[in-house]
């Protein structure tokens, strides 16, 4: 909820004057690509590695290996643990479902949820098309009434000017306000539906729906290799003492006016904030997603070695103690 209902000439506008989304993109390329680049080293495909269907060769097993890729018949012959390799999907596509929804306006102006939300996406994709990979979109939240499916689907594309049309609808001014609240599973019901081969999707979005989009996540999850973004404030976990101030939701223009002296309003304000919460990781744990955090007082450069980190974990798995008898006698 934001401070205040918005007001003419109140809120930053975002930027549509020709060439701005290419102006932002070189920026982002300057200040974090570049950094990026000095930070990390190999290829951010492997972001996006596919666990592929052909057999490739047989190893020796080491402590990393998943133990369910054991080759029992030749570890049997040689009495020495092997594992089968494969050949890796290189042909996998990112997808970006992205709210757009009016709560994600809320933040600092010029790092609100939804300037987070963008240049995570235009690095992201920059950093994923110059290898050849393919990105494609849904933006749901930038106009309508609530029983919307989708606004925009952009399909997978691999150039620059794809990604350059991407941060184009990105700054498009915001819906100040919607009909109703976010139905976040209506994006990713939609995303079932249309997404048809084994891809990356990652959801970005606040989290802040109407309950049900626990479900199609998980259907999702099940599918494809699926990363919940999280865009948040720390505003939206705890109320500074700053006396009596108007409380707007954007999304179903309901206002209230709260006084943040009262001490045991904002302890209750950060209880119920803490069982949300609690509620949502659970949530999108029980869902099988990966979970990245963005908040509007990070840093890009942070937030995306974060991602990265989180991406070479899921593609290089770590070594677990193996459950199977046979596994553990061959291990």
């Amino acid at each position: 909820m934001s401070n205040e209902p918005p007001k003419a000439g109140a809120a930053r506008p975002l930027p549509t004057l020709p060439g701005q989304a290419d102006r932002l993109l070189r920026q982002l390329e300057w200040n974090v690509v570049r950094k990026l680049d000095g930070l990390l080293q190999g290829d951010y495909r492997t972001l996006m590695r596919g666990s592929g269907l052909d057999l490739a060769d047989l190893r020796e097993y080491q402590p990393h290996d998943d133990v369910r890729h054991i080759d029992w018949n030749v570890t049997a012959r040689l009495n020495t643990p092997h594992v089968r390799v494969f050949t890796e999907d290189r042909e996998m596509s990112a997808w970006f479902l992205l709210d757009l929804s009016p709560s994600i306006n809320f933040g600092p102006p010029g790092n609100a949820k939804r300037d987070i939300l963008t240049g995570f996406v235009a690095v992201l994709a920059r950093l994923l098309t110059r290898h050849g990979n393919r990105v494609g979109a849904m933006l749901y939240g930038t106009g309508g009434g609530p029983e919307r499916v989708v606004d925009a689907v952009l399909p997978p594309r691999s150039s620059r000017a794809h990604v350059l049309h991407l941060v184009h609808r990105l700054l498009q001014p915001a819906p100040a306000q919607q009909a109703g609240a976010t139905q976040l599973q209506l994006l990713l019901q939609a995303a079932i539906g249309n997404i048809r081969h084994r891809s990356t999707v990652l959801v970005v979005s606040d989290f802040i729906s109407t309950p049900g989009w626990e479900k199609p996540l998980a259907q999702l999850a099940r599918r494809h290799d699926v990363v919940a973004v999280r865009l948040l404030d720390p505003l939206e976990l705890n109320l500074p003492d700053v006396g009596l101030v108007t409380l707007f939701d954007p999304e179903t223009g309901e206002q209230l006016q709260v006084d943040t002296n009262d001490k045991g309003f904002r302890h209750r304000f950060a209880r119920l904030a803490a069982e949300r919460e609690a509620a949502l990781r659970a949530g999108l744990t029980q869902a099988g997603a990966d979970t990245l955090e963005l908040c509007t007082d990070d840093d890009l450069v942070d937030a995306l070695l974060r991602f990265m980190d989180l991406r070479q974990h899921r593609v290089r798995p770590a070594f677990t103690p193996p459950s199977h008898p046979m596994a553990a006698q061959a291990a």
